[in-house]
C-alpha cells in the first residue's frame, strides 16, 4: 500500500526567528520517500515556510485523508496566540500581535489527525518554544491526539537571541539517508544520541515527547504527567478551499503532486474516540467527557450497536456510502436524545458529526442547516454567543452556505445565517457583512 508524507517545516520571517526550520528539508528531501514513510511507495508534500494557516490546512487535510500510512514531520517554532493562550505553529509573516491569524493553531492538527485509524499515523515533531509557549508546554504537553504515535522534542527559546537549528529532526533525517527506517521509537532514540553530542544544544534536548507519553528532559521545571486540555475549535468562517492541486502559497509539492481535498472546513467532527465497552447491556449510552473548554465535549454514545460506531462510520465516509453513514449515526443521535435530550452534549455531537457527514456527502444545504440548527441550540441554552462551540458551529454553517448553487435554498438558509451572524459574528472581520451582501445578490436573481 502507498504511503503519505507531509513535510512542513515554518518559521515567521525576521527577528521574531528562533530557529532556521526550513534548513532541514533538503536533509529531509534527499530521502527516499519509501523511507521516510515506511512503505513501497509514498506522495511526499512539502511545506517550506508557508503564508497562510488555511493552505497548510488544506494540505494537511489532504494528506489525512489519504489511506495507507502517513507520516508528518514538523519544524517549527511555537507560540500563543494573546487571547485564548493557545499554543500555535508561526508561519512566515508570524508576530507575536498575529499569531491568532497568522499560525497554524496546534489543536488544528490534532482535529484533522483524529479521523486516522489506529496505528497508522506517526508525527516526528522538533519544536522551539518561545518564553511564553515554554513554560505553557512544560506545565501541560502537546499530545497529537489517542491515534498519533508521537515523536520529537520541544526546546526552549535560544539563549543570546541567536537562531536555533532543528538538531533534533537533522539526526532524524541523517539516519533515514541510510537508506534505513527503523521503528520510530528506534528512530527516536537514534535522534536524542545523536542529537546529544551536537555543538550549541544547550540545556539538553528540551522536552522529549515520545510515543503518546511526553517525559522532561532537562526541560526548566520539569513536565506534568498527562496531556493538556483539548483546546478550542480553529477560527473561521475559512475560505473556500482552492481546486484540487491547485497552487498555495509558500508551498511546494514533490514526488508526485498531492490531490488536496476540497469538500471540509477545519476541525470537521466526524469520529472521536468510543469509551471501552463496560460489558452493561442495559444502559442505551455511555458517558465520556472531554476537558473543559472543548468544543467538542460530548459525551460519546455507546450504544445501540457494538463496537466503536465513529470508525464504522469513517469506514462508510471512506467507501462511500455515506446514507449508511448518516443512518448509522442518525441512529446514535437518536439513543442520545431519548437518553439525555436533543439539548444534551450527546445530541449536539451527533449533530455535529452529521453536519459533517452531509459535508462528506457533497450536501451542502444539509450541512448548513444541520449546522445553524446545533447553533441555535447551543445559544438557547445559553451557551455564550464567543463560546467556542457556537462560534464553530456558525462559522462552518457559513462555509457551506457559500458552497450552495440553488438561489432559493441559500436565500432560505442565508436568512436563518444572517440573523446568527447577528449574534455571533465569529472572529473573522466582515462576516455579518459578507452574509447580507450575498443575500442583495441573491434577491436580484429572482
Amino acid at each position: 500500500m502507498s504511503g503519505t508524507v507531509l513535510l512542513l517545516a515554518a518559521s515567521p520571517v525576521g527577528k521574531g526567528r528562533l530557529v532556521d526550520a526550513a534548513s532541514v528539508l533538503p536533509v529531509l528531501a534527499a530521502v527516499e520517500p519509501s523511507v521516510l514513510s515506511g512503505a513501497p511507495t509514498a506522495t511526499v508534500v512539502e511545506l517550506a515556510d508557508p503564508l497562510e494557516p488555511q493552505a497548510v490546512l488544506t494540505r494537511l487535510r489532504a494528506a489525512a485523508a489519504a489511506p495507507g500510512p502517513l507520516t508528518v514531520f514538523v519544524t517549527g517554532q511555537l507560540q500563543l496566540d494573546r487571547r485564548q493562550r493557545l499554543p500555535h505553529l508561526a508561519l512566515a509573516r508570524t508576530t507575536p500581535a498575529t499569531v491568532r491569524y497568522t499560525a497554524l493553531p496546534w489543536h488544528w492538527l490534532r482535529e484533522e489527525l483524529r479521523l486516522r485509524p489506529d496505528g497508522t499515523t506517526t508525527l516526528v515533531a522538533d519544536l522551539r518554544a518561545d518564553a511564553e509557549s515554554w513554560q505553557q508546554v512544560c506545565e501541560r504537553p502537546l499530545d497529537a491526539g489517542p491515534n498519533v504515535a508521537l515523536y520529537g522534542r520541544i526546546a526552549p527559546p535560544p539563549v543570546r537571541r541567536r537562531v536555533a537549528l532543528p538538531t533534533y529532526m537533522k539526526a532524524v533525517a541523517t539516519i533515514l539517508r541510510s537508506g534505513h527506517r527503523p521503528p520510530p521509537e528506534q528512530l527516536h532514540e537514534q535522534a536524542l544520541a545523536r542529537m546529544a553530542g551536537e555543538e550549541g544544544e544547550e540545556n539538553g534536548p528540551g522536552l522529549v515527547l515520545a510515543a503518546h507519553r511526553p517525559a522532561a528532559q532537562g526541560a526548566v521545571g520539569g513536565a506534568a504527567p498527562g496531556f493538556g486540555p483539548v483546546p478550542e475549535q480553529p477560527p473561521g468562517p475559512p475560505a473556500a478551499p482552492p481546486a484540487p492541486g491547485g497552487p498555495l502559497p509558500g508551498t511546494a509539492v514533490h514526488r508526485p503532486k498531492q490531490v488536496a481535498a476540497s469538500g471540509a472546513e477545519p476541525g470537521a467532527v466526524v469520529a472521536r474516540r468510543p469509551v471501552p465497552d463496560d460489558g452493561d447491556t442495559r444502559a442505551p449510552v455511555v458517558a465520556q467527557r472531554s476537558a473543559p473548554g472543548d468544543p467538542g465535549a460530548a459525551l460519546v454514545a455507546q450504544r445501540p450497536v457494538p463496537g466503536d460506531p465513529h470508525a464504522a462510520i469513517a469506514a462508510c465516509v471512506e467507501s462511500g456510502r455515506h446514507g449508511d453513514a448518516d443512518a448509522l449515526a442518525a441512529r446514535w443521535e437518536q439513543a442520545a436524545v431519548r437518553a439525555y435530550g436533543a439539548a444534551s452534549e450527546d445530541a449536539l455531537h451527533w449533530g455535529e458529526v452529521r453536519a459533517d457527514l452531509a459535508m462528506f456527502a457533497g450536501d451542502a444545504a444539509r450541512s448548513c442547516r444541520c449546522w445553524l440548527t446545533v447553533a441555535a441550540t447551543r445559544l438557547a441554552m445559553g451557551q455564550p454567543a464567543d463560546a467556542p462551540a457556537v462560534e464553530a458551529a456558525v462559522d462552518r454553517a457559513h462555509h457551506q452556505w457559500g458552497r450552495l448553487r440553488d438561489p432559493e435554498r441559500a436565500r432560505e438558509l442565508g436568512a436563518v445565517l444572517a440573523e446568527l451572524r447577528g449574534r455571533v459574528p465569529g472572529r473573522r472581520r466582515g462576516a455579518l457583512d459578507h452574509v447580507r451582501r450575498q443575500l442583495r445578490q441573491l434577491q436580484t436573481q429572482g
